[in-house]
């Protein structure tokens, strides 16, 4: 299993950066950012100081999506950090979330989704593509290497990402749901001829390490609650399309009862004061809560489901020695384990 980081990039850009060195240090294999170009700064900028301040790390948006940004942008950007720094790059994408709403706009439909993966992994990997009734290629790029990995939620948008995505992106960590959403990835990928062992599956939510007590975990609950809100926007989008018992395991759907609304002026916030409608429950079935120990558990039942990567989510108050401790304890643990297997 691989680890990554998500980070936000507010300012100071140095501080994102120093983050990104020290999961580097600690063996994270990837840093990821949010992409909403209005609530934080612009991410490929800082993506290039990261790139240029580290050696091994691949590095990538979490996720973008094709309305922000024309795809052969996106697609030029991928390919030319990728000639200035080896091919250390990843696009996590899906249909948009704060990046569009707060500008009053919609996510973008499936169709569109579809057709940017094509062409911004066709470009990314040096390729020629049809695009807007021309075929484009990059003249300048030679050999750049480019996943790209889908976030979804709702059946479509999981059939979609078995169908053509390089990885899945999963962002929460309850074990039957993603047990759920795996299985409909690979089926989605079997039935159009994929070997679906060839898709990453990213598992992503916030990571805290803290002691076993009452007191500290009811702070890591309090700085991780705004996760229940923010996967709570996709939710509302599914139950708004499916309606309440589909196919979507009830888990996912019934605790947004309460969710009255959301300001993206808070989103992946640790003091966001709007998410009281996500219960304790939640917090500790979404997220990664407590000691290496109970970390370590609850990620060998997530790669028992196929999951490959593990991304964890920083925006608390403990980012330091968080990753300290998956660094000295929990990553070793999980590598330890897969040798004692073999």
């Amino acid at each position: 299993m691989d680890f990554g980081v998500v980070l936000q990039t507010n300012p100071p850009a140095a501080r994102t950066v120093q983050l990104s060195q020290l999961a580097e240090a600690h063996g994270f294999s990837h840093v990821w950012t949010f992409d909403s170009h209005l609530l934080w700064e612009e991410p490929y900028v800082v993506h290039s100081a990261i790139l240029a301040a580290t050696r091994r790390v691949t590095v990538g948006p979490f996720v973008t999506n094709p309305a922000t940004r024309d795809w052969t942008v996106t697609a030029s950007t991928f390919a030319t950090l990728n000639e200035m720094y080896g091919n250390r790059t990843i696009c996590g994408i899906g249909r948009g979330d704060s990046a569009v709403r707060v500008t009053n706009g919609r996510p973008t439909t499936l169709k569109a989704l579809r057709e940017s993966i094509h062409v911004i992994r066709e470009l990314g990997n040096s390729r020629a593509v049809e695009y807007n009734g021309a075929t484009l290629q990059f003249p300048w790029s030679r050999g750049s290497k480019l996943d790209v990995w889908v976030a979804a939620y709702g059946p479509l948008a999981l059939k979609l990402t078995g169908e053509v995505g390089d990885g899945f992106i999963l962002q929460l960590a309850d074990l039957d749901i993603a047990e759920w959403m795996i299985k409909t990835v690979r089926q989605a990928a079997e039935n159009v001829g994929r070997d679906p062992d060839e898709i990453a599956f990213c598992v992503a939510a916030p990571m805290y390490i803290g002691e076993d007590t009452p007191e500290s975990r009811a702070h890591m609950r309090e700085q991780c609650r705004w996760f229940g809100g923010m996967v709570g926007n996709h939710v509302a989008d599914i139950v708004a399309k499916y309606g309440v018992g589909s196919d979507v395991p009830a888990a996912l759907t019934d605790y947004i009862a309460g969710r009255t609304g959301y300001d993206y002026n808070s989103h992946g916030k640790s003091d966001n004061d709007h998410v009281d409608f996500v219960p304790d429950e939640i917090v500790e079935r979404f997220c990664l809560l407590g000691t290496a120990e109970e970390h370590v558990a609850k990620l060998e039942k997530l790669r028992a489901l196929g999951v490959t990567q593990f991304a964890g989510y920083l925006q608390h108050d403990n980012k330091e020695e968080t990753m300290r401790v998956y660094g000295e304890t929990v990553i070793p643990a999980l590598s330890e384990h897969v040798t004692a297997k073999q």
